[in-house]
């Protein structure tokens, strides 16, 4: 499979002072999806200006026409998945059937405490994952659902007409624990990692190749014992959270070496963030749409 490249639109700029224009480039620029962050705040810009994922998708789907969109990632720490199901299906009926939805078991970030509830621990998370993603895909599959769980329960709640896609919209499962990748191999129509966390202050980019390599193992060994073949599911790398960081977008060149290094570990999508200045996330705007213009015809 040829590789995709697609970008993550983070939601800190007002819709008419500069964000509109981000996702309508974005498109215009060839990018296969465009995604956003789900958090009701997010690291260095928890003081700033910072808005709503789903509102922001339903923006770019109305001012948009070919690009996908979707999320990296939703998870249960602020989301009940009646609700986001019912945001979903109308998501994805006005973007046309342009929505993916990227889910994982959240953090310990200041989402995880915004409801007054004291920090999960990743046992919990884990736990809460694993009741929110079934009943989640009932939900979008199924006209009226009722479901008893520990966690998360519906009583006959509606979904009709359903999504646009069908059965319905997939999903890219973000996982490296032995749980999730279970929930990857059953659920997911893509599988995301952003690479070894513990690599990346102190790591080398050959170590975080070696450890992604290993994490692709263990999620062809989930496949395997869920049925499935490990090539149905797309190969999700978010950058920017390995030892490599943001180098790959100093250059043309060396995007295509990072691209190809993680093409050839078996990886059928990469993310890159949109510019933004004096943050991690900082780069050359030129040298960012010659990557998006002109990476993928260099590699194989």
């Amino acid at each position: 499979m040829s590789l995709r490249l697609s970008t993550v639109i983070l939601p800190y700029r007002r819709w008419h002072e500069g964000a509109r224009a981000a996702w309508v480039r974005a498109e215009q620029l060839g990018f296969h999806t465009a995604y956003t962050y789900d958090h009701l705040s997010w690291r260095s810009f928890r003081d700033g200006p910072w808005f709503g994922a789903v509102p922001t998708l339903t923006a770019a789907a109305a001012a948009t026409d070919r690009l996908r969109l979707g999320t990296l990632v939703t998870s249960p720490n602020f989301r009940h998945p009646v609700t986001l199901a019912k945001e979903l299906i109308s998501l994805d009926d006005i973007s046309g059937g342009r929505i993916t939805l990227g889910i994982g078991a959240g953090g310990t970030g200041f989402d995880a405490t915004a409801l007054g509830q004291e920090p999960w621990t990743p046992r919990e998370r884990a736990d809460r994952l694993a009741e929110f993603v079934p009943l989640l895909d009932r939900l979008l599959t199924e006209d009226a659902v009722t479901s008893e769980g520990r966690f998360y329960s519906a009583h006959e709640a509606r979904n009709i007409p359903g999504c646009v896609q069908r059965p319905r919209l997939p999903f890219a499962v973000a996982a490296t624990g032995p749980r999730g990748l279970r929930l990857a191999a059953r659920y997911g129509q893509a599988w995301v990692t952003t690479g070894d966390p513990k690599l990346y202050e102190t790591g080398t980019p050959e170590q975080s190749v070696e450890a992604l390599r290993g994490q692709l193992g263990k999620l062809s060994q989930a496949c395997e014992a869920a049925g499935r073949d490990v090539a149905e599911l797309d190969k999700v790398l978010l950058t920017g959270f390995t030892p490599d960081r943001n180098r790959p977008l100093e250059s043309l060149d060396a995007f295509v070496e990072f691209a190809g290094r993680h093409q050839e570990l078996g990886f059928t999508e990469i993310v890159i963030h949109w510019p933004i200045p004096d943050s991690d996330f900082a780069a050359d705007d030129k040298v960012f749409e010659r990557i998006a213009m002109e990476a993928l015809a260099q590699l194989p």
